[in-house]
């Protein structure tokens, strides 16, 4: 349990990054930049404040500072896995795959069941060329009963790997 301080503390961050929010739902991305620089400016030490930057970074399509956005989270709240599964996603899509597995294999030991991670880490793999990993990991994100829209991804994903065969033969 967090102490009073440490709870007043986190509900200042909080605060602090609600207009960003806000714009982030609107899907205002450039002014929700401007407004989390500012916050950030005020307080580096805000982990929320880096974190919604990571987003709307992403949004804007400028991974590498997304990827940096995450990492000075994790700096500063190593435990906020939502963090550290966007940083795996953000690597594995800038072809850092070694760091995207490694993120994703520290994710796993903070929550060995948890869907997100088992997706991220099974991407992760996938983009490195491990079937096997990818495979193991992506089946056990099945059946962690993910939403139809990504558990028919990840179905795919899955028979693409299988190849060609008796049942995808047109033959």
């Amino acid at each position: 349990m967090l102490a009073r301080g440490a709870m007043n503390r986190d509900a200042a961050h909080w605060a602090a990054v609600e207009e960003a929010t806000e714009l982030l739902h609107e899907e205002r991305f450039h002014e929700a930049l401007q407004v989390l620089r500012d916050v950030i400016r005020a307080d580096p030490g805000n982990p929320y404040a880096f974190f919604f930057l990571g987003q709307a970074l992403y949004e804007v399509g400028e991974l590498q500072p997304a990827r940096d956005a995450y990492r000075a989270v994790l700096r500063l709240a190593p435990e906020h896995l939502g963090a550290r599964v966007s940083l795996i996603h953000v690597l594995r899509k800038l072809g850092e795959t070694r760091d995207a597995v490694s993120e994703g294999l520290a994710a796993l030991e903070q929550a060995p069941t948890d869907g997100d991670v088992l997706y991220a880490l099974g991407l992760a793999y996938l983009a490195r060329g491990d079937n096997v990993a990818a495979r193991r990991h992506l089946e056990a994100f099945l059946r962690a009963n993910p939403e139809l829209e990504t558990r028919i991804e990840v179905e795919g994903l899955l028979a693409a790997m299988e190849g060609p065969g008796p049942a995808n033969d047109e033959n």
